[in-house]
């Protein structure tokens, strides 16, 4: 039973592999006949070779699919805006120069200064502030070694944040909607009915809305990414107050000062509470008034009581 089973599979094994062959030498006798050069067997890893009409005729082909479907985008270059964020001291009276000479450095590399800040000290001199400059990106290193020129650097953070997919999907989509805007425009010109020009300049409306907003944000991205920013913090040094000398002298002077503060002080003291303290003499004196003349009364109704005694 079994030597049967195996003849029997044995046989349908064989007739599967001439039909096989067979299919195939009819498949090449067609290809032959149409002109064109089926791929023959590679070893592993080796592209197969076609003829050169089928590869021109493909190529063309392939070609068009890729223009109907938006996929043939240009080439994007690396997009990474770039930041520096420094910290600078510069000598004591400079600060306002230290200003215009970065604002000059940014001007001559082709860039601006976006936004300034400045913070006086407590004598209201300009001692301190804020600079941001814009550089193009291709002069965003040299502007950072003209920068540290400017004074004594305390600190420097250099950031890059790449943009490019985003940038990618950004032409991806804008293609797309405007594919669908092209479709939109044409099935408008074909409207039969008020109904269905309605609708259509609806949805038009949509698609060229979201059309702005990505043209918006391509827009963003180029100028953040052709123009560099550069932040620098300027600082003139902190004064000190002068260590007093010692000596008898000073430190009579200095208590005298003292004293003075001090009395200065309670005289300020006095003078904000005279309302509050004439108020509680007010107070006082009524009530010393009452008392007095409640005493009176007792004293004069105990003399009464006792003149009534005596003629009693």
């Amino acid at each position: 039973m079994k030597r049967k089973l195996f003849c029997f599979t044995s046989t349908i094994i064989v007739i599967i592999f001439i039909m096989s062959l067979t299919l195939a030498g009819c498949a090449r006798s067609a290809a032959s006949k149409t002109g064109v050069v089926l791929p023959k067997e590679t070893s592993a890893g080796e592209p197969a070779r076609i003829s050169e009409s089928a590869q021109s005729t493909s190529g063309e082909a392939v070609s068009e699919v890729q223009n109907q479907a938006g996929t043939n985008l240009p080439a994007i270059s690396p997009k990474i805006i770039k930041t520096a964020i420094l910290s600078i001291e510069v000598a004591k009276d400079t600060f306002e120069e230290s200003m215009a000479n970065i604002t000059k450095i940014a001007e001559s590399l082709g860039g601006y200064v976006s936004n300034t800040e400045s913070y006086s000290d407590a004598e209201g001199n300009l001692t301190s502030g804020r600079i941001i400059a814009r550089v193009p990106g291709d002069k965003f290193n040299a502007a950072i070694e003209e920068v540290k020129k400017a004074g004594k650097l305390k600190s420097i953070n250099i950031s890059g944040t790449d943009v490019t997919q985003e940038y990618i999907d950004l032409q991806s989509r804008l293609k797309n909607y405007q594919a669908q805007e092209k479709v939109l425009l044409d099935l408008m010109n074909k409207s039969t009915s008020v109904k269905d020009s309605i609708e259509v300049q609806k949805e038009l409306g949509n698609v060229q809305g979201e059309i702005e907003v990505i043209k918006g944000r391509i827009n963003y991205l180029d100028n953040m990414v052709g123009f560099s920013t550069i932040d620098v913090s300027i600082s003139e040094p902190e004064t000190t107050a002068p260590v007093q000398g010692g000596g008898f002298l000073n430190a009579v002077k200095r208590g005298t000062e003292g004293a003075i503060k001090v009395l200065n002080g309670l005289a300020f003291f006095f003078i904000a509470i005279s309302p509050l303290l004439v108020l509680a003499g007010i107070i006082i004196l009524i009530i010393w008034g009452s008392i007095r003349s409640r005493n009176k009364r007792r004293a004069k109704r105990a003399a009464e009581a006792a003149k009534l005694a005596q003629k009693e």
